[in-house]
């Protein structure tokens, strides 16, 4: 098992300064970042993603024609990349409001997805290399960032059980009726995964927020001991249960269940990589994915691609930095250069984080593993492999997205105070029912300004009530 050595200290980079320059050497940051904490656990932590990535990139090749191979492909490398950068499991989603305003609006085609999403990533790069997002990420209330998890995290979780208990038509972006009890991806087969998983992995680690990022290497090599001799003492069988990779025997299983359903699907595939085309986008196209793409995108993009995901990065992994200026510049990157090839424009996402977390994700690796079996994919199966994915049992897609969405909607425990919750759940609410994150963050500020306004009238300075609860 590869270990990874931890960050070195202030106080050790002055006690020895030649091993805090070793420390800094980039191969070795590399290699620290990529190396997997657990083989099991970060296979396992990879299969976290999957029930977001999955639906919406099939809906849009069966839909609109994307190019999955190319898809798979670009994403595949940015996957690799960014582990390697960040040492996190950092996700790359598709873009969410661009994909769901495709799959709603039939005349917002390949072109118009690309325009969108090359325009979203040209902003973001901007806000990033000016030093804007890092101003915008100081001055945010904590409280907000929460309720933007909160509403993101129970919209996963609504999703995920709208895909388990109805049969879906992902194309469309519609649920059909009831989905019966048996059968190869009914309710039963749901259920049994769902309890699957929680007999194996529980509720997961819990993290205890800004407290335990306080807490020095020293103090964590002494917990992670304590909790290895509390396995050993445990009996072997049940040792044995606990370290089960849960979530990839899950999709494994899901995958069998596909030839089975449909065995003929063998002869749709097709060996060798979708051609790569340099999209040609009129003038016409670039409008409307300005108009319709870019601008819904924006928001979420800013508040759960970028300060959302830097905040749970932080609350998850204290010891390693991950700033709103680098995610920011990333996604800008991805979508400039995949977005004129044909790839869906991607994102990082906070409930990506959040559900590769549950499954074990600890390191860069389990999302470079992930990256590299992409890869692989798209350049063996290419676009051929939609007609596989279009055969996998939605109701264990579905029971993925559950748990990736309750993993990012815990994160918003830590907010003890009653004023705090309460402009958490004012944002959670009108994000939820307005069905934007734009909106309902606006009016989280909104409150949380009256609410230090108020403070500040009994005495307080404002500076102070204001700075109280940021993140």
């Amino acid at each position: 098992m590869a270990s990874q050595n931890p960050p070195f200290s202030d106080l050790e980079a002055l006690q020895n300064p030649q091993a805090s320059r070793f420390s800094a050497n980039p191969i070795h940051k590399l290699k620290a970042n990529l190396a997997f904490r657990s083989k099991w656990a970060e296979l396992n932590g990879a299969m976290g993603d999957l029930g977001t990535y999955i639906p919406i990139v099939l809906a849009l090749t069966l839909a609109r024609d994307l190019n999955l191979g190319t898809t798979l492909i670009f994403t595949g490398i940015y996957n690799f990349i960014t582990g390697a950068i960040y040492g996190v499991p950092m996700p790359v989603q598709p873009m969410k409001s661009i994909a769901a305003e495709s799959l709603s609006d039939p005349s917002f085609a390949v072109p118009e997805i690309m325009a969108s999403g090359i325009l979203t990533g040209g902003v973001l790069l901007l806000l990033g290399i000016t030093g804007l997002m890092q101003l915008v990420y100081k001055f945010i209330p904590l409280c907000v960032v929460r309720g933007i998890q909160l509403a993101q995290g129970l919209s996963f979780a609504l999703t995920a059980v709208k895909y388990v208990r109805k049969i879906q038509d992902l194309p469309k972006s519609k649920s059909l009726g009831n989905r019966g009890w048996f059968g190869l991806d009914g309710l039963v087969l749901a259920l049994v995964c769902f309890c699957f998983i929680v007999i194996v992995t529980g509720a997961g680690e819990d993290h205890h927020g800004r407290e335990s990022n306080n807490l020095d290497d020293q103090q964590r090599k002494v917990e992670e001991e304590e909790d290895a001799r509390t396995k050993r003492r445990g009996s072997k069988v049940r040792n044995i249960i606990f370290s089960l990779p849960s979530a990839f025997i899950v999709f494994v299983l899901g995958v069998i269940l596909a030839f089975i359903r449909n065995p003929k699907v063998v002869h749709d595939i097709k060996f060798g990589p979708s051609s790569f085309q340099v999209m040609k986008i009129s003038k016409h196209s670039w409008k409307q994915g300005f108009m319709k793409g870019t601008i819904p995108q924006l928001p979420l993009s800013i508040l759960n691609s970028v300060i959302a995901v830097c905040k749970l990065s932080t609350d998850l992994f204290p010891e390693k930095e991950v700033s709103v200026t680098s995610v920011s510049v990333t996604v800008g990157l991805m979508n400039l250069v995949g977005g004129w090839f044909g790839a869906m424009p991607s994102c990082h996402g906070a409930g990506g984080l959040a559900g590769q977390y549950k499954f074990g994700g600890r390191s860069g690796g389990c999302v470079a593993l992930l990256g590299t079996a992409k890869l692989v994919l798209g350049l063996v199966l290419g676009s051929s492999i939609a007609h596989i994915l279009n055969q996998f049992p939605v109701g264990i897609l579905g029971v993925l997205l559950l748990f990736a969405g309750i993993e990012l909607a815990m994160a918003a425990r830590d907010m003890n105070s009653k004023e705090d919750s309460f402009v958490m759940l004012i944002c959670t609410a009108v994000s939820l029912v307005g069905s934007s994150a734009a909106l309902g963050f606006l009016c989280g500020i909104i409150v949380f300004g009256f609410l230090k306004l108020r403070n500040w009238t009994k005495g307080d300075t404002l500076s102070t009530v204001w700075m109280h609860g940021t993140p």
